[in-house]
């Protein structure tokens, strides 16, 4: 089985620590995935930076293939936080720099190489919107993170993600329960063939239009937590990662036991990642320019 993160590319600027991590929601998806023991490749766009160079060798050193991606004159995209009490604070970040500013779009070829994965994951960081028809019309099994931001919950902006969308990711940390099953039912309903929220400490729901399930966080029973940072996207590989090992496909829907099964593989996850530095480690000093 086969996962490819399509779309952002970020440094992650600890100011607190002083130090540049790699990440961005498509690329931690990608490692993730491999960590889980899949095959896995990140396709987008590297700035011609120093920082762009930074991230490409730090994704394709835990594993994951970058040899389709595309390099772009202009700066690498970068987001600055601190960590507050095991919490990522963040601060501001430069618009994800020419990744977000001139991303891929997916010609002939590249659809070819798409074709050959059984999931490709994209995000509202990604500028991947445009490129999501082409994505229903492959066999690949498409996942979406639609972030907790509002302005990606309006009905307009769920119209253009939702019908291509064979699972989208909501965190939903700041709402309550009954707030939640409204908005996966609402995404189901314009579209997505699942919807899948986060909700923190309070765990997990999945809603495919039929039934709703769901789960508990894990507790951190096993020391405080490094950070936060990539926990989201942690579950979300996992929520997948079991699906995908269960049959999931386009033509073969999760049953109920198997999407109570990824919601527990998914709070796996996400409490191992709390436990690693930025999102998948590979940090460097911050240099000053």
């Amino acid at each position: 089985m086969r996962v490819l993160g399509f779309g952002d590319n970020i440094v992650d600027r600890f100011v607190d620590r002083g130090i540049d991590y790699p990440g961005g929601n498509s690329v931690n998806v990608a490692v993730y995935a491999r960590r889980l023991g899949l095959e896995a490749a990140y396709l987008g766009v590297f700035g011609d930076d120093a920082l762009g160079r930074f991230l490409r060798e730090a994704i394709a050193d835990t594993g994951v293939a970058v040899d389709h991606c595309a390099v772009r004159a202009g700066e690498s995209g970068v987001s600055t936080l601190r960590v507050d009490s095991g919490d990522r604070v963040f601060l501001g970040w430069n618009g994800g720099g020419v990744t977000v500013r001139e991303p891929l779009v997916l010609d002939g070829r590249l659809l070819a190489y798409v074709s050959s994965f059984d999931l490709v994951h994209s995000s509202v960081y990604s500028g991947s919107e445009d490129e999501l028809p082409k994505l229903a019309g492959l066999d690949t099994l498409t996942t979406f993170d639609l972030s907790s931001e509002e302005e990606y919950r309006s009905p307009g902006y769920l119209d253009r993600v939702c019908p291509y969308a064979d699972l989208v990711l909501l965190s939903c940390s700041h709402l309550d329960e009954t707030a939640t099953r409204d908005l996966l039912a609402e995404a189901v309903r314009r579209g997505a063939g699942l919807a899948l929220a986060t909700r923190g400490a309070e765990g997990a729901l999945a809603h495919d239009g039929r039934t709703t399930v769901a789960a508990p966080a894990r507790p951190l029973d096993d020391g405080a937590p490094v950070d936060t940072m990539g926990c989201g996207d942690a579950f979300l590989a996992g929520f997948a990662v079991s699906l995908l090992r269960a049959g999931w496909r386009r033509t073969a829907r999760p049953e109920r036991r198997q999407l109570e099964r990824a919601l527990h593989d998914g709070a796996d996850a996400a409490h191992d990642q709390c436990f690693t530095e930025a999102a998948f480690g590979r940090g460097r000093p911050t240099v000053s320019v």
